[in-house]
């Protein structure tokens, strides 16, 4: 896991966390690391920057869940705990786009490839998910999508 730019970025990042005795944050990172050695494992090559930004995105989503589990569980420590690991990780993606520039963007690619009804949910996310990989969440999309599309 050498040549990766954004796991080099970790793995330095990590360096500095562990000198400044930030338990957090070498927790966060130790996480995110073995996160991209599995995938590279599974893989059986080095990753490449979109599929890194991949596996820290589910790494994410991942803490999101854990977070809403926790949350239902009135375990409001390991709210902030997973919170905080939460902001760590997601400042290794590229910012994501607001509900409102999801809303505007769905509007043109629904224009874009002449969806008019849910049937057309498919090729609308598709479409999505290929233009801004990365900078959107998919239960984002879908929902603004399927307001948009009349399926709310």
């Amino acid at each position: 896991m050498t040549g990766n730019i954004i796991a080099q970025k970790i793995q330095e990042d990590l360096k500095t966390a562990v000198r400044a005795q930030d338990k957090p944050r070498v927790s966060a990172l130790r996480m995110v690391l073995n996160a991209l050695k599995n995938a590279e494992l599974e893989e059986r090559e080095e990753l490449s920057d979109e599929k890194e930004l991949a596996v820290i995105a589910s790494y994410a989503r991942k803490i999101k869940e854990s977070i809403e589990e926790f949350r239902k569980a009135a375990r409001e420590d390991l709210v902030a705990k997973e919170s905080a690991e939460l902001v760590i990780v997601l400042s290794y993606l590229p910012e994501q786009m607001s509900d409102e520039e999801i809303r505007r963007e769905a509007a043109r690619v629904i224009a874009d490839v002449g969806a008019a009804t849910p049937r057309d949910m498919g090729r609308v996310m598709g479409e999505m998910m290929k233009r801004f990989k990365g900078k959107v969440d998919g239960a984002a999309v879908n929902r603004v999508v399927s307001e948009l599309l009349g399926r709310a």
